[in-house]
């Protein structure tokens, strides 16, 4: 299990320019690294209330339950959540981030996948902060000074129609059946989607390939591709209900909550995390360092690393950063941690440089192999 148990183009013509926040004590949001800083959790809220809202961008409602996490900030401190292009990629906020610089409508915080997250720490682009649970997250799931956090995570599964393809894969070398021919897809390109990354990774151990290797993962969807198996159609619910992609690779959250979709319209989407290539990852949060809603950015990390935000992403099927924790102090749902899919094996997790290198390599590989 997880720790017990990761484009949107400016519009043309001039945007509103960002203005910097502070708290009526004179504190400057954008340079505030706690909620201390604001002279408690009160006074960021008060601060936040001021800015009004909060913007967003590539938060599905249907992801991880980010629908009802947006819903219950809201209620709860009266801000609103200016939600943008729900099914933009990881590479789309990171290009928002940098497009966007300087207007209200540029993201005030990401959720991204582990490379874009590590990527966009050394190009500057997020601001340091620390919440206030910050302490009870293991040392190696966050950046020391605070620039990036991971949040909450799963392993790559594979989702399959029963009703439309009979015996569904179980297996990675289960894909390469001649049955399955056009059928099998990702959540989107792997060089620009954190899930459809981990697909190809998850597919590389299952190959014999490594945290240190990613190759054997792009020759398996090339083999994929050859024996006519592989579908370049980016995976969604809809192309799912459609019959477009009756075979879904995706985090096992995902695919989970699409079966409860499904269900009421008749769809027998089936589960499994494939025991041949068990790969996990968690998805990072960062406050952008220029967000224009400075201190409503601060109070949405405070949301999601508490007891309520983080049991809403198990609600979602997601199992979250803190969930060790909140095991140990009782503060998880143990009915919803109980639903969470069964894995065989033990999950594999990239350092770092691991990540960085898998994503060189695959930028270099997968259009020449794949997507050619």
């Amino acid at each position: 299990m997880i720790a017990a148990l990761t484009v949107v183009t400016a519009a043309c013509g001039a945007a509103p320019t960002a203005q910097t926040q502070t708290t009526t004590g004179g504190v400057n949001a954008a340079t505030a690294t706690s909620a201390a800083d604001f002279g408690g959790l009160d006074k960021l809220v008060e601060a936040a209330k001021k800015e009004g809202s909060l913007h967003v961008i590539a938060l599905p409602p249907d992801w991880a339950n980010y629908g009802e996490i947006i819903k219950k900030f809201e209620e709860k401190y009266g801000l609103k959540v200016e939600s943008e292009n729900p099914d933009a990629s990881s590479a789309d906020e990171i290009n928002a981030v940098k497009t966007r610089k300087g207007q209200n409508r540029a993201p005030d915080v990401l959720d991204v996948g582990q490379a874009f997250g590590f990527s966009g720490a050394k190009e500057g682009l997020y601001a340091a902060y620390k919440v206030q649970s910050w302490d009870k997250i293991p040392g190696g799931q966050k950046d020391p000074n605070g620039l990036w956090v991971n949040d909450y995570g799963g392993y790559v599964s594979i989702g399959c129609d029963a009703k439309k393809i009979g015996t569904c894969p179980k297996t990675f070398a289960d894909l390469l059946k001649p049955e399955y021919k056009g059928k099998v897809a990702l959540n989107g390109n792997p060089n620009k989607s954190g899930s459809a990354f981990a697909g190809v990774w998850a597919a590389s151990l299952s190959q014999g390939g490594s945290l240190d290797d990613i190759g054997p993962g792009v020759q398996f969807f090339k083999k994929l591709k050859d024996v006519g198996n592989y579908n370049p159609v980016e995976s969604t619910p809809a192309t799912v209900e459609k019959g477009e992609t009756p075979i879904s690779i995706d985090w096992d959250y995902l695919n989970a909550g699409y079966r409860e979709q499904f269900l009421p319209k008749g769809l027998d989407f089936q589960v499994a995390v494939p025991s041949d290539g068990v790969y996990a990852q968690y998805y990072v949060q960062a406050v952008n360092k220029d967000a224009p809603h400075p201190a409503a950015a601060r109070l949405w990390m405070e949301f999601l690393y508490s007891a309520e935000g983080q049991n809403l992403w198990l609600k979602g099927g997601a199992r979250p950063v803190l969930m060790p924790s909140m095991v140990a102090d009782g503060t998880i749902d143990k009915a919803l941690a109980a639903k969470l899919p069964p894995v065989e094996g033990e999950a594999k997790f990239p350092t770092e440089e691991q990540v960085t290198k898998a994503k060189d390599d695959l930028a270099k590989a997968w259009d020449a192999a794949v997507a050619g």
